[in-house]
């Protein structure tokens, strides 16, 4: 399956590769000669630290490098009336009685935490593409699913709370 990403995101993605490669490849293989100067490597816990730290950032880039050249590239254009990417969407749980805000996002900058909701989450693909004063049906699993109204639909987010997940 591939990841559904917008241009912003993959923006962000190539950022973060040259960033790691420019910058962060740099200092890593910087720390390791540093490391293995100090002598006997079998008892040296800095160089495997610094090999360790050299490994992860090579991995990372790889893994952004596979995931732009996988992805899905969809739109955060969604008409005015309508939840899209990047809007912020007031919902009413109506089993709780409570009102809740958050963003809708693509899969790799969801956080619940910070409010933000994936396209891939049962909740993000319930309202995805419906509009205010819908009333949709959250299926958690085969068993459960629970009813929220949507109350109201922002459009476009603030562009530096929504960040690339980091691993």
């Amino acid at each position: 399956m591939y990841d559904e990403l917008t241009k912003q995101d993959i923006q962000k993605m190539e950022e973060e590769i040259e960033h790691r490669k420019l910058v962060v490849r740099r200092q890593a293989l910087e720390a390791v000669k540093e490391a293995r100067a100090h002598g006997d490597l079998s008892e040296n816990f800095e160089y495997h630290a610094a090999k360790k730290d050299k490994n992860q950032n090579e991995s990372r880039i790889r893994y952004l490098e596979r995931m732009i050249k996988t992805a899905k590239v969809v739109s955060d254009v969604s008409k005015d009336d309508e939840v899209g990417i990047n809007n912020t969407v007031e919902v009413y749980f109506e089993d709780e009685d409570e009102t809740e805000v958050f963003t809708i996002v693509t899969t790799i900058r969801g956080n619940s935490l910070k409010g933000l909701i994936s396209t891939e989450s049962p909740i993000g693909k319930a309202v995805f593409g419906h509009k205010a004063g819908d009333r949709v049906e959250v299926k958690v699993n085969d068993g459960y699913s629970y009813f929220v109204q949507i109350r109201s639909i922002g459009k476009q987010v603030d562009d530096e709370e929504i960040g690339i997940r980091k691993f």
